[in-house]
């Protein structure tokens, strides 16, 4: 059973179900996993933090308040807060120019708000695929808890 993450969207779910989020560039795809309940969720996330304007309902297009959310929709779910680990990937730097660097990117910044909000919530992170220049597809199965990361212009996934 394969569950499609949108861009701007957040999914939980139980094995056996496979979660993928399709067409990563500087978007990040946090998966969180419980590996005793086998819950899981991820979120495909846009921007690295919400603005105090924006309304509500917004959460999963930010990766601070995202995170959050899908934390808590697991722990309602039945997984359990203190097992929790995470994996990330995307976070390109799709279109370099002079005003846009590796470090300031809006790939690179969504990265740092994905590890600094699991740090904050002492989720450790236990695999990651960020950076880079390139597009990615991930494929998070929840019977095992791995990622497989597709990378544009490549031919072998990586896994996580």
């Amino acid at each position: 059973m394969s569950e499609q993450v949108s861009i701007a969207e957040s999914r939980i779910a139980r094995a056996p179900a496979v979660l993928k989020a399709y067409g990563l560039g500087s978007c990040v795809a946090v998966a969180l996993y419980d590996p005793e309940t086998k819950l899981g969720g991820m979120g495909h996330m846009l921007l690295p933090d919400r603005p105090s304007s924006s309304p509500l309902g917004s959460e999963s297009k930010y990766v601070d308040v995202g995170i959050c959310q899908i934390v808590d929709q697991l722990v309602r779910a039945g997984a359990k807060r203190e097992t929790l680990v995470a994996k990330i990937a995307g976070g390109a730097n799709m279109f370099e120019t002079s005003y846009q660097t590796l470090i300031n990117s809006v790939g690179a910044r969504n990265a740092k708000s994905a590890r600094k909000t699991l740090g904050t919530l002492d989720i450790p992170i236990v695999g990651e695929e960020v950076g880079g220049n390139r597009g990615r597809t991930v494929e998070f199965d929840l019977a095992t808890g791995k990622i497989l990361v597709y990378c544009a212009h490549t031919e072998n996934p990586i896994s996580l």
